[in-house]
């Protein structure tokens, strides 16, 4: 039976187009099973297309499709970079924007170092203009270089950058942050230096308002941000976009901005931490030059003056002394009124100002306790404390492990001596009348050069300064470091046998260098009485003369023929002899053993 079946009205369909087309035999009867219904029963187009003949036509035209598909990818492959490429650069430029915009609110915005010194003195944080006022503290005097820090701050001195330098308490913060706030902390930003170049970055990096590019997503756009490298080149980079800050700062408002570095003396006098002074100088000099930034050091030793000095055009040195009688006498009265509620007499306070200067901090310190007299005995103690636990002498029975020591101190207690003797002679040629009654404290001094001399030692000055026992102002002149220090040095070299415990401890260190320079020769040929001929003789060429050791045993000296020149020998016969013994005691005892065995013999 043919497997294809003519429907009426309807193509004949191929088997594999039908899902079951089939026709069974049950006795005389036919079953037709029709394909379901809603299926196709032309074949598909591609089928018939692919039955016609392939022409040139047809190869041209798929090769235009597949050109076509070629440009529609490479068309979207393009705008999807230029689409990247355009977001990248619109991050960019939008998060430099941003940086620059963060760094100059860090400036028009209060200094967090200005609120909290207002917070400190008001217990309060001014939340408007209202609240600056240009009312003085009550315990606040005007000092001798405050308005020119004003002018500084302010912007009127352009041109410029400065050091402030002077003793630990004198002061000099507070000046800078009564300055700040009269121009209620506006335009200027102050920070905290630090010994590790790390923690100086991130200070930086708090005052100016700047990342250093640490929240920066250029890498989702494949740009490449600035490359992690040492503090040293961040804080260059926190510099340079201070620059365009600042020539935009200047456009605006017409006046620099104010950068302030407090305790810049506590960066190393090391490699590291001078090379991180040196960037601060070179940048100080260039902002410095173009009027657009004003950059104050704050100091409180010496060895940071000289680093600047090196290479400073543009640098100005402002020292900060004490307060003077007047003005010490004004400060201690206002300070009693402020801490107590007690007015001070004017007698009473310069008693006071006799017995510990005018250190703004020992003022502050004593005003504040109930008995004034007692504090500053006690302070002065306390500096005598310090100076003798860092400078104690040993005396003659120091050891030789501690010479190192024995150097410091006695090199602090010569200058020490000399000071005093100073102070003494300066006392006797000054009028009664005027002695300790009128006249301000002129704590006496020597240069830095004589110093060195006198301690006869140049590096241990340095030491000293940084342990507040001696100062160096700015002229490079050596005094004690406060009033109560140099009443502490007049106590201990008032004291009975002081020079002879300094000239023993001197005395002990020479002998311990001494010995340390000493060097033992030992001699091992000079046995049995012999000795050494040193003379002169002519070389060979007789030319010149040359100096022989020789070694000089005389005949009486020398062992006899045969006989050796050591101990050896005479071990060999010691032992020969004690042998011999040896065996003569045991021939005897065996004659007696034998002699008693054949007497036994007998009897029996």
């Amino acid at each position: 039976m043919s497997p294809w079946v003519r429907l009426p009205a309807r193509r004949l369909v191929a088997p594999r187009a039908l899902s079951a087309v089939r026709v069974a035999a049950l006795g005389q009867k036919r079953t037709i099973v029709t394909p379901p219904v809603g299926l196709p029963f032309d074949p598909p187009e591609e089928e018939e297309n692919d039955k016609k003949p392939k022409g040139k036509g047809d190869k041209e035209g798929r090769f235009g499709d597949i050109a076509y598909k070629s440009f529609e990818t490479a068309g979207i492959m393009v705008a999807s970079l230029a689409m990247l490429g355009l977001a990248g650069l619109t991050y960019h430029e939008l998060y430099q924007y941003r940086a620059k915009s963060k760094m100059e609110a860090a400036f028009v915005e209060p200094d967090p170092a200005f609120q909290l010194t207002l917070h400190k003195r008001h217990n309060r944080v001014p939340d408007s203009d209202e609240d600056y006022t240009g009312e003085e503290d009550d315990g606040w005097v005007v000092r001798k270089h405050q308005e020119l820090l004003d002018n500084i701050i302010g912007g009127r001195i352009v041109g410029r950058y400065y050091l402030l330098i002077g003793e630990k308490g004198t002061g000099k913060t507070s000046m800078l942050l009564e300055a700040m706030r009269k121009v209620k902390g506006s335009h200027c930003s102050m920070m905290e230096a630090h010994a590790d170049p790390e923690i100086f970055r991130i200070r930086l990096g708090k005052a100016l308002n700047f990342r250093f590019f640490e929240d920066y997503l250029g890498a989702l756009f494949s740009i490449r941000g600035p490359r992690d490298t040492t503090a040293l080149l961040d804080i260059e980079r926190a510099f340079d976009k201070l620059e365009d800050v600042a020539a935009e700062h200047f456009k605006k408002h017409q006046r620099p901005l104010v950068l302030i570095i407090n305790n810049a003396h506590l960066i190393r006098d090391d490699d590291e931490g001078q090379h991180l002074t040196e960037l601060l100088q070179q940048k100080a000099e260039s902002l410095s030059g173009t009027g657009l930034v004003t950059l104050i050091f704050n100091s409180d030793d010496y060895w940071f003056y000289e680093r600047l000095k090196k290479l400073g055009t543009r640098l100005d040195v402002i020292s900060i002394q004490d307060l003077g009688r007047d003005q010490a006498i004004q400060a201690l009265q206002r300070a009693r009124r402020k801490y107590n509620g007690e007015n001070l007499s004017q007698s009473v306070a310069s008693r006071v100002y006799d017995l510990i200067g005018g250190r703004p901090q020992h003022i502050a310190a004593v005003m504040s306790k109930p008995d004034i007299f007692e504090a500053c005995h006690q302070l002065i103690d306390k500096e005598k404390t310090w100076f003798l636990n860092q400078c104690g002498l040993l005396g003659e029975g120091m050891d030789d492990d501690v010479m190192e020591s024995g150097k410091f101190s006695t090199s602090a207690m010569f200058l020490v001596r000399e000071l005093t003797k100073i102070d003494r002679e300066l006392r006797l040629k000054q009028k009664p009348s005027t002695l300790l009654t009128e006249s301000d404290h002129e704590l006496p001094r020597v240069p830095l050069w004589r110093a060195r001399q006198i301690m006869t030692r140049p590096d241990y000055i340095q030491q000293y300064d940084n342990l507040n026992i001696f100062t160096i102002d700015s002229h490079s002149m050596v005094k004690a470091d406060s009033v109560p220090m140099m009443q502490a040095f007049h106590e201990i070299a008032s004291e009975p046998g002081f020079d002879e415990l300094v000239e023993e401890t001197a005395d002990r260190v020479s002998a311990i260098e001494s010995l340390g320079r000493t060097r033992e020769l030992v001699a091992k040929d000079l046995v049995l009485n012999g000795r050494y001929k040193v003379a002169i003789e002519d070389t060979n060429d007789k030319k010149s003369r040359e100096l022989v050791v020789r070694l000089d045993q005389t005949p009486e000296d020398e062992p006899e023929e045969g006989e050796l020149d050591d101990g050896f020998n005479w071990l060999e016969k010691e032992r020969s002899k004690w042998w011999a013994y040896r065996l003569k005691k045991y021939g005897h005892h065996k004659e007696k053993e034998e002699n008693s065995d054949k007497s036994e013999e007998k009897n029996n």
